[in-house]
């Protein structure tokens, strides 16, 4: 936010003011020191020129005065010489002269008002001064009647005698006044002429300081623009100066920082497809541990949004506070589980860490990848079991059949009864083994992709009704005597042509029936339909036994996954059936399910994709 920057404040005014303060302070004084010169000058000058009347009237009066102080008579009276003289002399800016004898007696004055005082004893205190001291008294006096200023001289007039007899003394006031009042007129005019210049240089000082500051406010907008991120201004360059020089700094700073920011900006686009496009979620922190990142699929994963997640603890948000430290992950930095939901999921995600650090060692981050491992761990999980259940599946018969062997060897081969009865069950237990063997290769041929079809066009309808038949017949057999089962068919009358794999088909239908026959009851219906859906024949095969409970219904396909571990392993079988089912029929590109109620029975669909075929298309 640009800050309002106040008139007194400003640059400009600062140098204007300086400089306007710097030639009064000047002009100060230098007037100062003028008038003063110019005052003691005028006043010396007044002073000599009075000086100078004195000593002509002091010569000229001097031979009255001494005929004055002689007894003689003479034709002239010198009395009134004297005053003829002080009458002629009394222009000029002379207020008054005043003669006294030697006798301190006023024989004379120029001031007609003052008439009354010739012929009286002078009461002067300066002529008394003078006539002691024998020496010229000059002061300034203030007229009491108009307050003007007076210069007073006294002059002592002695004869030219080597005695230097005392004649008489002469008073002369004259009006200083003129002088102050000129004195005053060249200070007025000093003050007018400096006025003249503080306006001038008022002038001439705003238009440096706009010439200075001008750049400079040039510049103040081009930095807010690059602070801004507008890089497209350049300044203009008015000098080789250091503003000159300055200004294209600037310019060139603008330049390498409109590069510097482009580069920047590619970086960062580049960075946030990577982090958006990234399957793993990607978090990260500040070294207070606060959430300043997160990527779109972090977002996902821990299921809540950029602008919730922003600011908060990274150790909150993954709900880990309780079992490690964010002092921890910065001295170990070690891979965690923690469990999250997606759309309701439960997931297990790998937490990475990695520091953000300076070159220095300054830690200021911490980077957290985000990695699904639900189905590395299901996957995990899955070849545990699975390890765990071939163990155990081949480890049963292996026992059964070392301990009938254990008996052969230890004589039973030689009891006619024992002997074949121990060898049948050997030999059962190693078909079964083989059976087990052949699944779990034909499920890692699946799983390698190594498993192909024998393809063929085939009416699905004659197929099911096959296996129906076959199985019809072997609940008739004599394994099963003392059974009552019933199976009904309600098969598609029409011819269903689908592409399968005739053999592993039959292989599908035979598990499902095997199935419905181990879990029926004595005297139970198993049924098989058939019906069409659009371009898909679903065939479903009913029994009536048990059931399977909901909770395991989604896992009756999975390898070695038996409901009643119990029943199922007393009634034969690898648990691999079912399995290897599903694989199959996805490999035809179709689809199985079960759907069943505990205690009522169970219903296993089969889903395939059928080609519509017309009785025509035989002769195409």
């Amino acid at each position: 936010m640009k800050k309002k920057i106040r008139f007194y404040q400003s640059i400009n005014t600062k140098i204007v003011f300086v400089i306007v303060l710097l030639l009064v302070f000047a002009l100060q004084l230098i007037g100062a020191n003028f008038i003063t010169q110019i005052e003691r000058q005028l006043i010396a000058n007044f002073q000599e020129d009075r000086q100078v009347q004195m000593n002509f009237l002091e010569s000229t009066i001097m031979p009255f005065l001494e005929q004055e102080a002689s007894d003689e008579e003479n034709e002239i009276d010198p009395v009134q010489e004297i005053n003829s003289l002080i009458g002629e002399f009394s222009g000029s800016g002379i207020t008054d002269l005043q003669v006294v004898n030697e006798d301190l007696v006023v024989i004379g004055t120029s001031d007609s008002t003052q008439q009354s005082i010739v012929g009286q004893l002078s009461d002067d205190v300066d002529v008394r001064q003078a006539l002691f001291t024998e020496s010229t008294v000059p002061r300034q006096v203030i007229d009491p009647i108009t307050n003007n200023r007076r210069w007073k001289v006294v002059e002592p007039v002695f004869s030219e005698g080597d005695e230097g007899q005392f004649l008489g003394a002469i008073l002369m006031e004259s009006n200083i006044e003129s002088v102050y009042a000129q004195i005053s007129q060249i200070t007025l005019i000093f003050l007018q002429s400096s006025a003249v210049a503080i306006i001038l240089s008022l002038i001439l000082a705003n238009m440096v300081s706009r010439a200075l500051t001008k750049p400079i406010k040039e510049m103040q907008i081009q930095t807010r623009q690059i602070a801004d991120g507008d890089y497209s201004g350049t300044l203009k360059v008015y000098g080789e100066d250091e503003l000159g020089q300055l200004a294209s700094l600037i310019n060139d700073l603008s330049d390498d920082v409109a590069e510097a920011q482009e580069s920047i900006d590619a970086e960062r686009r580049r960075l946030n497809s990577v982090l958006t496009h990234m399957t793993d979620g990607v978090v990260a922190t500040d070294r207070r541990g606060k959430i300043i990142i997160i990527n779109d699929m972090g977002q996902t994963m821990l299921e809540m949004s950029e602008e919730e997640a922003i600011g908060e603890n990274l150790l909150a948000v993954l709900k880990v506070e309780e079992e490690i430290t964010l002092r921890t992950i910065l001295e170990k930095q070690d891979d965690i589980l923690i469990n999250a939901n997606q759309d309701g999921v439960m997931t297990i995600l790998r937490a990475s860490f990695s520091l953000i650090q300076r070159e220095s060692g300054f830690i200021s981050g911490i980077v957290c990848v985000l990695h699904d491992v639900t189905e590395q761990e299901r996957i995990d999980e899955e070849r545990k079991q699975f390890v765990s259940n071939v163990s155990h599946e081949l480890r049963t018969p292996l026992t059964s059949m070392r301990s009938y062997i254990e008996a052969l060897a230890d004589g039973a081969w030689e009891d006619p009864e024992l002997a074949p009865r121990f060898l049948e069950v050997t030999q059962n237990e190693t078909d079964r083994m083989i059976r087990m063997i052949q699944d779990l290769l034909h499920l890692s041929r699946i799983d390698s992709g190594k498993s192909s079809l024998d393809l063929e066009i085939v009416d699905i309808s004659e197929m099911v009704d096959h296996v129906l038949n076959r199985f019809e017949m072997l609940i008739h057999s004599a394994e099963y005597k003392g059974k009552d089962y019933q199976i009904e068919k309600k098969l598609l009358k029409e011819a269903v042509f689908v592409e399968v794999d005739p053999d592993r088909m039959i292989q599908v239908l035979d598990n499902i029936m095997n199935n419905a026959i181990k879990y029926s009851p004595d005297g139970g219906t198993i049924t098989g339909r058939m019906e069409k859906r659009q371009d898909t024949v679903i065939i479903s095969i009913t029994d009536q036994g048990m059931g399977i409970p909901k909770a395991d219904l989604h896992k009756i396909f999975s390898r070695f996954y038996r409901v009643d571990r119990a029943r199922s392993r007393a009634m034969g079988g690898s648990g691999l059936g079912l399995a290897i089912s599903k694989e199959v029929v996805e490999q035809h590109g179709g689809r199985i399910w079960a759907e069943s109620t505990e205690g009522k029975g169970t219903t296993f669909y089969l889903s395939l994709p059928y080609v519509p075929f017309e009785e025509e298309d035989e002769w195409v």
